[in-house]
């Protein structure tokens, strides 16, 4: 089996839970805070919604310069949904045309030229894409917790949600 296949079916489940955490975010409340130091609900949700698509796009070349970054905050739940369905649909699209060769390719991260990380592309892919994602996703739902929005089962029971009955 190609390496690929096992990250594009790891994509597609994991898709279905994140789905499941933005579909909740309150669209009232897209400018909330934790903490003067966090993103507002409307920038976690937003950038959840696009790392695939966006990352899935800086692995797939051979190395990127970390730039300055602002995180753009979403203005409704529908821009939050488009953006995760056009990210999905984007690193799948890009991540299927991997194989096993350019995905075993040292690929590098750099910061003014200085070499922050050196490793095969699937590690990037594994650290970037989807370790990245979740860490996200589940700041999320911490969000949602906050606000008082159920929490959805993502790996097993919330106190919200028993998808086992």
């Amino acid at each position: 089996m190609p390496i690929i296949d096992s990250i594009l079916m790891e994509l597609d489940q994991e898709a279905t839970r994140t789905r499941k955490v933005l579909e909740r975010v309150p669209e009232a409340s897209l400018a909330w805070k934790p903490h003067e130091k966090s993103m507002s609900l409307g920038q976690l949700a937003l950038h959840v919604a696009s790392v695939p698509g966006a990352l899935a796009e800086i692995v797939s070349g051979d190395s990127f310069e970390v730039p300055g970054f602002t995180q753009p905050a979403a203005t409704s739940k529908a821009e939050i949904l488009d953006a995760f369905d056009n990210g999905i649909t984007k690193a799948k699209r890009i991540l299927g045309k991997m194989d096993d060769g350019f995905l075993q390719a040292t690929w590098s991260l750099t910061r003014r030229n200085q070499v922050i990380l050196n490793v095969p592309r699937v590690g990037a892919i594994r650290t970037l894409v989807l370790n990245h994602w979740y860490h996200h996703r589940g700041q999320l739902s911490v969000y949602l917790r906050l606000l008082d929005v159920p929490v959805p089962s993502i790996y097993g029971p919330s106190a919200d949600e028993n998808p086992f009955g």
